[in-house]
């Protein structure tokens, strides 16, 4: 049986500004009436983030907009939302946080066998000369395809 997985919001710019050096998965603890807008792809998490309170993890600033059939049962769109990690996941990376430059951020939103998962990263932010370099990297492969494609033609 194939794993189905239905990708709903992609956080391009964490990749931009961060080195992920390791990846969680966890579980959205969501109302109804959000699984059914996330369904329709209406999510995004540009600019949120994550935080440990108490042993648990939330993720702030993750919009995701209200159901249009939901009336009043329509949650607040920027509310604070659960993940769903194992304790052992939730101590690791509160340690990790705890050293320098540290940080957890989300990565992307999907559907995974019907549940709604998001995929975390535990990342160290980047310098601007770190940034410059990959858009130089990105430059040059663009120009590489370029040359690559005019040759391929003739």
């Amino acid at each position: 049986m194939a794993r189905e997985s239905k990708l709903v919001a992609n956080n391009k710019k964490a990749y931009h500004e961060f080195f992920v050096e390791e990846r969680f998965e966890a579980g959205l603890a969501l109302a109804g009436t959000e699984v059914k807008s996330l369904r329709m792809g209406k999510c995004s998490i540009k600019e949120a983030f994550i935080r440990i309170e108490k042993g648990e993890v939330f993720v702030y600033g993750m919009h995701i907009s209200p159901y249009e059939k939901g009336n009043i049962f329509n949650k607040d769109p920027l509310r604070p939302k659960k993940l769903l990690l194992h304790k052992r996941e939730i101590w690791k990376l509160a340690g990790q946080i705890k050293e320098k430059g540290y940080t957890i951020v989300p990565l992307q939103v999907y559907f995974k066998e019907g549940r709604a998962k998001i995929e975390i990263g535990l990342a160290k932010g980047k310098k601007l000369y770190d940034k410059r370099q990959d858009i130089a990297k990105k430059d040059q492969r663009r120009e590489a395809e370029k040359d690559f494609k005019i040759r391929n033609l003739h």
